[in-house]
């Protein structure tokens, strides 16, 4: 996180979001929309894009998540990232399940996002399903270390300051440890 997006931290914008504070609400909108659109950035295949491309689906997960904070538990700074993440990949994934039971219609190519994420750059895209698999086999904080490591680009420093780490060193121990266990499932 940015000195920036500190001056209030994620818990405090959505306790007075919870409050009702709309202009809380706008922040916490604005803070995460970049990111998570630079994470879903050609993650639904040109396919399964009808009026909705990706960048709508992000920002619909997003709305959707603040309209139902209810069933969202906080344990830590990250943690909001990580379930908007969840929320962003589940809606990609509707897409793509809805795609497949409509008869698709040609796309022009001004609609095209041929750019891949900087995960499937990283992986390739027919690794990607399988990276995601075996990134659920890990525990919880090893999966959400490593999505903000891999996936976010955060810094160690960061990852130690969002997850509520004693340290850098920790956080990067966390993330190392889950790395070669996702090594180990895609081997």
């Amino acid at each position: 996180m940015t000195s920036n997006q500190s001056l209030d931290s994620t818990f405090a914008l959505l306790e007075r979001i919870r409050l009702g504070d709309a202009a809380a609400r706008d922040r916490l909108f604005a803070r995460y929309l970049p990111t998570l659109r630079g994470w879903a950035h050609g993650r639904l295949p040109l396919s399964a894009r009808g009026l909705a491309d990706t960048d709508d689906v992000v920002q619909i997960t997003l709305v959707r998540a603040l309209n139902h904070l209810e069933e969202f538990e906080y344990r830590h700074e990250g943690a909001f990232l990580g379930y908007l993440r969840q929320g962003v990949l589940n809606a990609i994934r509707q897409e793509i399940r809805r795609s497949r039971r409509k008869p698709s219609e040609e796309l022009g190519e001004e609609i095209a996002d041929p750019g891949l994420s900087a995960v499937e750059q990283a992986i390739g895209l027919e690794t990607l399903e399988r990276y995601e698999t075996a990134l659920m086999t890990l525990t919880p904080d090893q999966r959400e270390a490593t999505m903000l490591r891999v996936e976010f680009g955060l810094s160690y420093p960061e990852i130690a300051e969002a997850m509520g780490k004693s340290s850098a060193n920790a956080a990067r121990m966390l993330v190392v440890r889950a790395l070669v266990h996702l090594a180990e499932r895609l081997a």
